[in-house]
């Protein structure tokens, strides 16, 4: 497994400007809600999941996103899904509950995981991830995280991501 040296060793050989932000350790968007008003840029959740046919997802989606889970798969690609194991996270992806990014592919050599991004994101000028562990955050740009993935060997599925309708 690849860990954050490594991430960060990736990021500058490939001219990537990040900017990290240490805090306390937040395990839910709840929890990092108070993170938002000092970091500034768009503010991630990330799910992972497995569909019914045994493949892997990780849907980052912007942090207050309410994803319609019935209407994902469609959107995706795929079939019926749920959400993937911790079990599971942690021997694909290297991560824990709590600190689940898409820059975890750099820890997925196989390319056993999908990495779907939500379209919300083209363009920003910064985007917040965590970088492999929930006691920091980093901000790069949204262009140059799909330029990461790439180098990874993930080339990232941007689709609209569809959202739950409010009741």
């Amino acid at each position: 497994m690849a860990g954050e040296d490594r991430l960060f060793a990736d990021l500058a050989a490939l001219g990537i400007a990040h900017t990290l932000f240490e805090h306390q350790a937040v395990f839910t968007v709840d929890e990092s809600r108070v993170l938002h008003q000092s970091i500034p840029g768009a503010h991630t959740k990330n799910l992972f999941l497995k569909d019914a046919s045994g493949k892997f997802w990780l849907v980052t989606v912007p942090a207050d996103a309410r994803v319609d889970l019935k209407a994902l798969p469609e959107a995706i690609g795929s079939k019926k899904i749920s959400f993937g194991k911790a079990e599971d996270m942690e021997i694909l992806l290297g991560v824990a509950p709590g600190s689940v990014t898409p820059v975890a592919a750099i820890n997925d050599g196989d390319g056993k995981v999908t990495i779907v991004l939500d379209a919300a994101f083209k363009g920003s000028e910064q985007i917040n991830v965590h970088p492999l562990r929930n006691t920091a955050t980093i901000g790069l740009a949204a262009s140059d995280l799909v330029r990461a993935l790439r180098h990874w060997g993930h080339d990232p599925l941007i689709v609209s991501i569809p959202a739950k309708e409010f009741a």
